[in-house]
């Protein structure tokens, strides 16, 4: 699905933490919100699934304003995993994701969703932990879980914030190479992400934030040693290998 931000401003008191942001997003693209802590990734991503509620600007879905969708309707439209999750009674890996699927069930899980839930366990690797309680896992399982839950819901959005930010480089990596499936499939993948490199190598998109303004926004080739220097306040050089482009620090 389309998004359009439109002028978006948003602030907590008084003070914008996001400043007349415009950007586009399209069906099947996969967009990096990177930027410093406090810059807006994201209070962005909880202005564009409705959690926030939006007053100045507007968030558009295929044309229609976020604020005019029913509840309901932008729980089958978007699903959203957070950077962490709150302490909740104990709960089993299974029962977790399947409540991907609440918008959906009317009185009871269907077959459907209990072979969906299923399904979605196998492609994330977490059959083996199935039927262990979701806080006996490491952090990195448990986010796993959280995509999971959030895959069940059969969006049309994806938005996720730091979803590899407790996985190790393997998982990093997977987790990556899913969603960028995913996006590929035809689904529209926001992820608010730190790992610069990892935004270049993975998304199509790349949005860049600073003081809650986009400071740029484009294909990957935005990711320069200028522009994040300026983004970062760090020295940078770029390196190429094997015409791979990486930022890293110029400081040796």
């Amino acid at each position: 699905m389309h998004i359009s931000l439109q002028n978006l401003t948003f602030r907590y008191d008084r003070d914008p933490v996001l400043r007349e942001v415009r950007v586009d997003m399209d069906r099947g693209d996969l967009v990096a919100l990177v930027g410093p802590n406090g810059s807006g990734k994201s209070t962005l991503i909880k202005c564009i699934n409705g959690i926030l509620p939006v007053r100045e600007g507007d968030v558009l879905i295929d044309g229609t304003s976020v604020r005019s969708i029913p509840a309901v309707r932008r729980a089958r439209l978007m699903a959203y995993v957070p950077q962490s999750e709150q302490k909740s009674v104990p709960v089993q890996v299974f029962d977790a994701v399947l409540l991907g699927r609440k918008p959906y069930i009317q009185w009871r899980p269907s077959r459907a969703d209990l072979e969906r839930t299923a399904e979605i366990l196998r492609r994330l690797d977490l059959e083996d932990v199935a039927m262990r309680e979701v806080h006996r896992l490491s952090g990195g399982q448990q986010q796993r879980v959280f995509i999971a839950r959030a895959l069940n819901q059969q969006p049309d959005i994806l938005l996720l914030d730091e979803p590899t930010a407790n996985l190790d480089l393997k998982y990093q990596m997977e987790t990556l190479e899913l969603l960028r499936d995913l996006a590929r499939d035809g689904i529209t993948v926001v992820i608010a992400m730190h790992d610069i490199n990892m935004a270049s190598l993975f998304a199509n998109r790349v949005v860049m934030l600073k003081g809650g303004a986009v400071f740029a926004s484009g294909g990957p080739e935005i990711v320069t040693a200028e522009h994040v220097e300026q983004l970062f306040g760090v020295k940078v050089r770029v390196v190429h290998d094997n015409g791979t482009r990486f930022i890293v620090p110029d400081r040796f």
